[in-house]
């Protein structure tokens, strides 16, 4: 009788699993703006995302390009779409934002339909919402990546 031992994820891969900044496709050595904060925020998510790209979120006065920006978007905000628009300008082209909006019965929820409509509206290609904290839902929208020039 053959037995088996049951083999387990590395940490590492474990981590990438159970750690949502990980699995957002955030990257050592990343410059990640953020927009938006305020006490409302998950502060577990935002120190998750600092651990993976092992530097702390450069705030909203960072005056360099970024490789990523955290938007966090409540629906008393203001416009999404002037928001994602804004946004994109503090990122390099092919870019990502990283769009978190209040769960559903939460104070300041944003309807799917109006972050895909803004999303496409600003131009950005939106992924599926996934779940990143106790109250935030997550949203990747990606820009568009620059024509590669022919030589």
């Amino acid at each position: 009788m053959i037995r088996r031992q049951p083999v387990s994820a590395t940490a590492d891969h474990a981590e990438e699993r159970t750690n949502p900044a990980g699995r957002l496709g955030f990257q050592p050595g990343q410059v990640v703006q953020e927009i938006g904060y305020d006490d409302d925020v998950d502060q577990e998510l935002r120190e998750a995302i600092e651990g993976v790209i092992e530097s702390d979120l450069v705030d909203e006065d960072y005056d360099d390009v970024a490789d990523a920006v955290v938007l966090w978007f409540r629906d008393d905000d203001g416009d999404l779409t002037d928001a994602l628009v804004d946004a994109t300008t503090y990122i390099e082209e092919g870019g990502a934002i990283l769009l978190l909006t209040p769960k559903t019965g939460r104070d300041g929820y944003v309807e799917p339909s109006d972050i895909s409509e803004a999303a496409t509206t600003a131009g950005l290609t939106a992924s599926k919402s996934v779940s990143v904290g106790k109250d935030w839902s997550g949203s990747r929208l990606a820009t568009p990546k620059a024509a590669k020039s022919k030589r």
